[in-house]
């Protein structure tokens, strides 16, 4: 059972990161100040360093939580989906239309106050690809058994990949950027499904 202090510190957690989350999209990473997210939260600014540690790790926090909310819609499409590639879809289409609903990442793609969040989703975007791509992975395995645990991979990790181009590249829809990210995967995942390809090229 968890203890009141515990719930008392996740809730304190949880109110610092929505002070937090709703200051970056008007001011960035380098116009936010621990005092001002504070007084957001209505604690110290001392709580902020003491549950942080820096503006850095509070921002990675931010960002890592928003992270898992489009992870746990990503598992729902696929829990919706009939097939592999049916999943791969709802995914791709979700990711892109709720990025662009989603007040920080839409900030961070779309504004100069913000712009300097965006290589959380790009050259430091390594946790976040990282949770997506196993996600995925793991999700991939569980639609079609018959792929190898490397393939699943590897056919996660280039979907991540191409979803984040769409993302800070936006020339389609997200209908068109799914139809065009499973033009690309639907032969990849055929060949590794009825040759036993995996990741080294092995059958």
């Amino acid at each position: 059972m968890t203890s009141f202090t515990e719930r008392t510190k996740a809730s304190l957690r949880e109110a610092l990161l929505d002070a937090a989350a709703d200051l970056l999209p008007d001011r960035g990473h380098a116009a936010l100040r621990m005092a001002d997210v504070a007084a957001r939260a209505g604690v110290s600014r001392q709580t902020v360093y003491n549950e942080f540690g820096n503006k850095a790790a509070l921002t990675q926090a931010v960002a890592l939580r928003t992270t898992s909310e489009f992870l746990d819609g990503i598992r729902q499409r696929f829990a919706d989906a009939g097939d592999l590639l049916d999943g791969i879809h709802f995914a791709v289409v979700y990711t892109i239309e709720h990025a662009r609903e989603n007040r920080l990442v839409a900030a961070a793609l779309g504004t100069d106050a913000a712009e300097d969040l965006l290589p959380l989703l790009t050259s430091r975007g390594e946790p976040i690809l990282t949770a997506a791509a196993d996600l995925a992975a793991e999700q991939y395995l569980e639609l079609e058994p018959a792929l190898s645990p490397e393939a699943a991979a590897l056919l996660a990790e280039t979907v991540v990949r191409l979803s984040l181009s769409h993302l800070v590249l936006p020339t389609h829809s997200a209908v068109e950027a799914a139809d065009a990210v499973l033009a690309v995967l639907a032969p990849a995942v055929d060949r590794f499904v009825h040759n036993g390809v995996t990741r080294k090229g092995q059958s």
